[in-house]
């Protein structure tokens, strides 16, 4: 089964999602995948089963409990498989990055000028995106 196979079912992919937060016995998976999903505790350990031999999870015995992990291996395949396509996010992610620091820099110095103009409640409703903010208006 091919990786992105594995994390086409939603199921499988929330398991991880429980599974990201560390770990997790497989009650307590079974559980709140079977309230949100409306599966049995059979169906879960069936979806567990899936992510274990796809190495995406991992389980080890803790006395009479199975507790369940994130492997590696699984989300490195998934990764892999994703490298050749980065391109057409990293340009768009790398500019939007730009942009928040820009905006930073910009708070920063509004904030800078306004205390040393005596006006940081104008900053502080920049800063706060309120719209009643008034604005230099272009003639």
């Amino acid at each position: 089964m091919h990786a992105l196979d594995v994390l086409g079912d939603p199921v499988r992919r929330r398991i991880l999602e429980l599974l990201a937060d560390g770990e997790a016995p497989a009650g307590q998976v079974g559980a709140t995948i079977g309230e949100e999903f409306g599966i049995s505790q059979p169906a879960v350990s069936q979806h567990l089963r899936v992510l274990r031999e796809q190495g995406f999870a991992t389980v080890r015995a803790e006395g009479t409990r199975r507790v369940y992990a994130v492997d590696a291996g699984g989300l490195q395949q998934v990764n892999a498989w994703l490298t050749p396509f980065e391109r057409y996010w990293r340009g768009p992610l790398a500019a939007l990055g730009t942009e928040l620091a820009r905006g930073r820099r910009n708070r920063r110095v509004a904030g800078e000028d306004a205390d040393s103009s005596g006006d940081a409640d104008s900053v502080r409703a920049v800063e706060s995106g309120d719209p009643a903010t008034p604005r230099d208006e272009e003639h």
